[in-house]
């Protein structure tokens, strides 16, 4: 099938058609009692976590391989992924009888690759991330005559994404809006397209990830633009460059987008938890993410909401950072550094001054006689006007404070490093870092950075990730900067500049 001058009315008839239920299952919408009644809106979510690869890439997959000749199914088919995408492909294949060849790169966890193998796929490890691996898969494509399977941007993917649409609407006929997460946008415009054709006056709101915006960006250019980078943490959603025809249609269709932080996602997946017991992947909690935060900007009430539940492929030690920040997300915990005189008592002083509220972290090393720096994590039972409340009664009793609630760094690796200043003044410059976990990817990430500068600073932080992440610190002459950070430009790697970072500032330098 052709996807030019594709209608509305086109892919209507493409979702009502596709065979899907011959692999993929009719999922439940479920209330969210808890949420609802926190929000003061009727929420339900659609699991399909409950598909039998854990997540809704099956339909599109599924459907895109039902639809080949005899003879490209005798060929076979390929896919890249890493993910969910290479799980639905794999067992596409296996229920129709075709040959799937799926290419993940070289980092992709053990449980991810046996995952594929266990539904029939041959895996195929290649290159450090996910577009090597899509090259490599047209490459062997052209090699051998298989079809390429693309993750989203074909009208049969997206054909086959759209029979959730068409679920829900029959599963309540009262809603009042949808939100549907967006990574390549297949999910998306699928959903969109369906719902404008039957019940246009339900609204149907993108969710994307605040570092893996692409469809946002797209809007913005009035095209595809590729992003620079994307954050690795929604992994389900972290595509840098939105297709061609899910962009057509999620500019046509879609009646808002939002875009919502990793704190936000953490805050969903723990939400999702309580009212359902499911571990959402983060990509999976994106939609309730969204659909909380556009519910609060908008002050909606008493509405119908809808959210997609795409997946639940966890990897289970992401569980420790989702915990560790969902307070964060959901604004009952606030980090501040705070500056104490250095005597006895004063920490208790401090505390009472919190007016008898919980403290969920306290950090400090001693650094000279006067004066201390902590780093204080605080239960919150009001949100952002309770932690502004006590900012500013610290502010009042002579406590110098900086908010450090929405400080990533602060929040990823300052936190473990209280305490950890220079013993000597040096001119140092601060930088952090992402690459590809793998084993002896940190030694090789050290390799790749060379003597260029002694390093003053470092502080590797993994949470069973696909990406390693590292805070180092450099010892850098004024005379030599430029010529250091052609040096960063060259590396290769994801970095950021974090010299002036104000907790970097507070506690470190």
């Amino acid at each position: 099938m052709s996807q030019e001058h594709l209608s509305g009315s086109d892919y209507l008839r493409e979702i009502v058609r596709a065979p899907v239920y011959e692999a993929a299952l009719i999922t439940p919408l479920q209330s969210m009692q808890k949420i609802s009644e926190r929000i003061g809106n009727n929420v339900q979510i659609k699991r399909e976590d409950r598909q039998p690869v854990n997540s809704f890439k099956l339909r599109g997959a599924y459907n895109m391989l039902a639809q080949l000749t005899e003879e490209q199914k005798n060929a076979g088919v390929i896919a890249a992924s890493a993910g969910n995408h290479a799980q639905g492909v794999a067992l596409s294949g296996k229920k129709l009888g075709v040959k799937a060849t799926i290419v993940m790169p070289e980092a992709t966890p053990e449980i991810k690759t046996s995952a594929v193998a266990s539904f029939g796929g041959k895996v195929v490890l290649y290159g450090d991330n996910f577009d090597d691996a899509k090259n490599k898969a047209i490459e062997l494509s052209k090699e051998y005559g298989y079809t390429f399977v693309p993750p989203f941007d074909h009208p049969y993917v997206i054909a086959g994404q759209g029979t959730i649409a068409m679920e829900l609407l029959q599963q309540n006929r009262h809603l009042d809006a949808v939100f549907v997460q967006v990574g390549g946008g297949g999910l998306a415009a699928g959903i969109a397209v369906y719902i404008k054709q039957i019940m246009p006056n339900v609204k149907v709101i993108g969710v994307e990830a605040e570092d893996s915006a692409c469809l946002k960006a797209a809007l913005d250019a009035g095209k595809p633009v590729p992003l620079e980078q994307v954050g690795m943490f929604a992994d389900g959603v972290a595509v840098k460059l939105i297709g061609d025809e899910t962009f057509r249609l999620c500019q046509q269709y879609l009646d808002d987008v939002i875009t919502v932080s990793s704190d936000k996602i953490c805050a969903a997946v723990k939400e999702i938890f309580e009212d359902t017991r499911a571990i959402a992947e983060p990509a999976g909690a994106l939609s309730l993410a969204g659909l909380k935060a556009y519910a609060e900007q908008h002050h909606l009430k008493d509405k119908n909401l809808a959210c997609i539940l795409s997946g639940a492929n966890m990897n289970f030690h992401t569980l420790r950072y989702v915990s560790e920040r969902a307070g964060i997300g959901e604004k009952t915990e606030g980090l501040l550094a705070v500056t104490i005189p250095e005597r006895q008592g004063a920490f208790l002083d401090f505390c009472r001054l919190l007016g008898g509220r919980a403290v969920t972290e306290f950090n400090y090393r001693y650094s000279d006689d006067k004066l201390a720096n902590i780093f204080v994590g605080v239960k919150l039972l009001h949100g952002q006007d309770e932690l502004d409340s006590i900012i500013k009664d610290l502010h009042k009793n002579g406590y110098p404070v900086e908010d450090l609630s929405d400080d990533e760094m602060a929040k990823q690796h300052i936190r473990y490093m209280i305490g950890g200043r220079a013993s000597k003044k040096i001119q140092e410059r601060l930088y952090s870092f992402e690459f590809p976990e793998h084993p002896g990817a940190l030694v090789h990430f050290l390799e790749r950075l060379g003597t260029q500068a002694n390093i003053s600073l470092f502080n590797y932080r993994n949470h069973g990730a696909d990406y390693g992440r590292v805070l180092c610190g450099f010892e850098v002459d004024a005379n030599n900067i430029k010529v250091f950070t052609d040096h960063m430009m060259d590396l290769g790697f994801a970095y950021k500049d974090e010299t002036d970072n104000p907790a970097y500032k507070f506690f470190l330098s």
